[in-house]
């Protein structure tokens, strides 16, 4: 008897709109997850907006509203939550606790369900009591209130986003567009992630340990950038690279040449590196089927233990296990962990 395969469902995500919310962060969902589709072109992900309220207007900062067309009843089919920042959270914001009419739309949401946070949407889940004992964060400027606010929330106010498993935060604005193709690249893989990237005209893949406020975040125009050397080393992951080889490439000392890096892209050039080379390893795992001695060397990890040394600090995975999970056409999202 033929096996019957399973019936395709896309995976569901719900963005709760606030009152007061950011029209951009709003958007940053159903852009990022709007994209990917499987190799039959269907869309992997179906993205919904509720409000707390029936059907109706929602106000945002801007100078409109938006008509939301689902009510909270919504929250209970989804896999995925996502709560965008509010400017009007009220009560949530200034004292630590959720409305009733917040908390009887969150009382919707099934247990087992992801959850995950767009700057200060991170309030709605320290106030639902869903982040106490674990790690979050959100914009740079209001991680300060938000810790005393909520002290028993490890507040890391250095990074663009935390994933905690089946809660994740992000920090400000853009940090979203981060978290959201996180969770693309946890859920499918570096191809689909990196294919919703260039078609959304973002950078493929910021790590989520990369400082949020860099304090020179575009160059003086009367100084060298690194540009030219973070190209050179792309174009030479497979190779042992040294610092002062980088350097060279901007006839820079080496001391100089780690600091205006710093500035520049938020880490130090040996975190950038091996940041690459961790892409470029789930890339060839995902995409051929070369050996992990052989992906090991072609990324640039020399050997297969220092290649799986470095993905279970970055994916909480060996090797192998990450090629099974995204070359099975069914991924088990068991790629989890804090980035």
């Amino acid at each position: 008897m033929r096996r019957r395969e399973p019936e395709f469902r896309p995976h569901r995500v719900a963005v709760l709109a606030l009152d007061g919310l950011l029209p951009f962060e709003l958007g940053i969902p159903h852009r990022i997850f709007g994209r990917p589709k499987d190799a039959a072109g269907r869309h992997l992900y179906e993205v919904v907006t509720c409000s707390v309220r029936p059907p109706g207007p929602v106000r945002t900062d801007a100078d409109f509203a938006i008509d939301v067309a689902n009510g909270p009843e919504v929250l209970a089919t989804a896999d995925t939550v996502i709560i965008p920042a509010s400017y009007e959270l009220g009560p949530v914001f200034e004292e630590g606790v959720l409305t009733d009419e917040l908390a009887a739309a969150l009382a919707h949401i099934r247990p087992g369900t992801r959850l995950a946070s767009i700057c200060t949407g991170v309030y709605v889940l320290a106030a639902a009591g869903l982040l106490s004992g674990r790690p979050a964060t959100t914009h740079w400027a209001d991680a300060e209130r938000f810790q005393r606010l909520f002290p028993t929330i490890e507040v890391d106010a250095d990074v663009l986003f935390i994933d905690d498993g089946d809660v994740l935060t992000s920090a400000g604005v853009a940090a979203g567009i981060d978290l959201c193709l996180h969770m693309v690249r946890r859920d499918h893989g570096t191809a689909i992630a990196n294919d919703v990237a260039r078609r959304t005209v973002v950078p493929p893949h910021r790590d989520g340990g990369q400082a949020q406020y860099i304090h020179r975040p575009v160059p003086d125009p009367q100084q060298a950038s690194t540009t030219t050397a973070r190209a050179w080393a792309l174009g030479r992951l497979h190779e042992p690279i040294q610092l002062r080889d980088m350097a060279e490439q901007e006839a820079m000392s080496v001391r100089t040449f780690t600091r205006r890096f710093r500035e520049e892209v938020g880490v130090s050039p040996g975190q950038w590196l091996t940041q690459q080379r961790v892409e470029r390893a789930r890339y060839l795992l995902e995409s051929t089927d070369l050996s992990v001695d052989q992906v090991a060397r072609d990324a640039g990890f020399g050997t297969a233990q220092s290649m799986r040394q470095h993905l279970q600090t970055a994916l909480g995975v060996t090797p192998t296990s990450y090629r099974r999970t995204f070359r099975a056409g069914e991924p088990d999202n068991q790629v989890t962990g804090r980035m």
